[in-house]
């Protein structure tokens, strides 16, 4: 019985946000409340929530600074060198703009954390994606799928809990895997291709000029410095065509080159500490939300000295710390409820079983199957902690190393980007300001065929 209400709960739950017919933090929160009641165990429901929000505040501090820190960092222009060599990239073209996406995801993916991917690879796409009025589902999905292959670093978390779990080294999961993972970061920068040429094919190919033309016909969307200014209008010129191009290429900047908050002269010091900040994440000196609290509080006090000015930053950013972290309590409570009530325990014993006898032998391919609902429908904990150490004993019986049970298990961390669950996904639709339905229905079937990319690659090349 449980094992079918907690199917019944995602079902209920994906089926109403996709129907739009509930907002996520709403359907977060009253659907498990409900079949808590369903499971006869609605006196618990406190326990259960205050159980899940205590796992998931870390989380929550962790997404609070790091906002506020990375948004300090786009506002003083950090990034903007990132932004401009990217956007030379891509001109005005659709089909090279979402391969920037999918490039700039999965370079920023090296510091190991999601939502600083998301909140940099939003910041620059952002105002491209919008002055071309290309769709805004293409850049979460391909930003997700890109960040899920680059998300199995030793550093990144599921590895290290497979390692852990399994009690390997994390070496010898990643580095064997590496040729099929690049395989699917290939597969996900073709897949931008397509999805890019698709979006040409929709809107044309148009010139600097045209965009800005159409740029002065619609209303200026700045994103991450929460700046008064616009971003400068294309200056029409006698001078002829030629001085028209060059004025575009000064204009088409995505983020304001003018903007008040910028601070060139501090430009070193916000990069060394940024890279201080994620060499001490990735070395693990301190938990990850002490770093970003550190760094959100220097960065303010050196780069705006002033206690007006850091409210006013603050202040900037409020609508998306507020969103994000309100997300994260909000999935505090379906966690809660999924792990306390023992629904998710449940399915999970109820999947393994399934498991013919006769597929014993190949239960590294079945481990990566597994992988793509279990990682989607559970925390990355549930499923490395609770469920990976059951496949690798059954695979042990069946003569499966427990090594080729670990490399199947990371596959499918493209799909596991946009899980519910998945607290950095929140930062990616609250910031493009897209939907989590409309990002699920496109997303899903692509990041399905992506980790299948990597699973196939792996058993061609004998990782799997």
């Amino acid at each position: 019985m449980l094992t079918i209400l907690g199917f019944a709960m995602i079902a209920t739950f994906l089926v109403l946000i996709m129907m739009k017919k509930m907002s996520p933090i709403a359907a977060l929160v009253l659907i498990p409340a409900l079949f808590c009641v369903f499971v006869g165990k609605g006196a618990q429901l406190g326990d259960y929530v205050i159980d899940g929000v205590s796992s998931l505040a870390p989380t929550a501090a962790m997404l609070m600074f790091a906002i506020v820190y990375f948004g300090v960092m786009i506002d003083v222009g950090l990034f903007d060198p990132i932004v401009r060599a990217i956007l030379k990239f891509c001109k005005a073209d659709p089909m090279r703009i979402v391969v920037g996406t999918a490039l700039l995801a999965a370079i920023v993916s090296l510091d190991g954390d999601g939502s600083t991917t998301f909140m940099i690879t939003v910041s620059a796409m952002y105002p491209l994606y919008k002055r071309l009025k290309m769709s805004l589902v293409v850049m979460t999905g391909v930003a997700a799928m890109a960040n899920g292959v680059m998300n199995t670093l030793p550093w990144g978390g599921p590895t290290a809990r497979a390692a852990t779990a399994l009690k390997v080294d994390a070496t010898d999961i990643f580095v064997p895997m590496i040729p099929a993972l690049a395989v699917g970061l290939v597969a996900v920068v073709a897949l931008a291709y397509v999805l890019g040429l698709r979006e040409r094919r929709r809107l044309g190919t148009l010139t600097l000029d045209e965009v800005l033309v159409r740029e002065d016909e619609t209303e200026t969307v700045l994103v991450g410095a929460g700046a008064a200014a616009d971003a400068g209008k294309a200056s029409v010129g006698s001078g002829g065509p030629a001085g028209r191009d060059d004025a575009a290429d000064d204009d088409f900047q995505g983020l304001d080159p003018h903007r008040a908050t910028l601070r060139p002269k501090l430009y070193w010091f916000n990069a060394l500490l940024t890279v201080a900040l994620l060499t001490a994440m990735i070395m693990e000196l301190l938990p990850i939300p002490v770093l970003f609290l550190i760094g959100a509080a220097l960065a303010l006090t050196v780069n705006f000295p002033h206690i007006p000015d850091q409210k006013a930053r603050i202040a900037a950013h409020a609508d998306n710390v507020l969103n994000v972290s309100g997300m994260v309590f909000a999935a505090a409570v379906f966690t809660g409820v999924l792990t306390g009530t023992g629904m998710v325990d449940h399915m999970a014993n109820w999947l393994v079983d399934t498991i013919p006898e006769g597929m014993g032998p190949h239960m590294g391919l079945v481990t990566g199957l597994l992988s793509l609902p279990l990682t989607y429908f559970m925390s990355n904990d549930g499923f490395y902690f609770g469920v990976l150490p059951v496949l690798a004993e059954a695979g042990q019986a069946h003569g499966v190393s427990t090594l080729e049970i670990a490399r199947a298990s990371i596959v499918g961390q493209p799909l596991h980007m946009s899980s519910p669950l998945v607290p950095a996904v929140y930062v990616l639709v609250g910031m493009a300001k897209v939907e989590f339905g409309d990002h699920t229905r496109f997303v899903v079937k692509w990041a399905v065929l992506t980790s299948l990319v990597i699973l196939a690659a792996g058993i061609l090349f004998g990782i799997i």
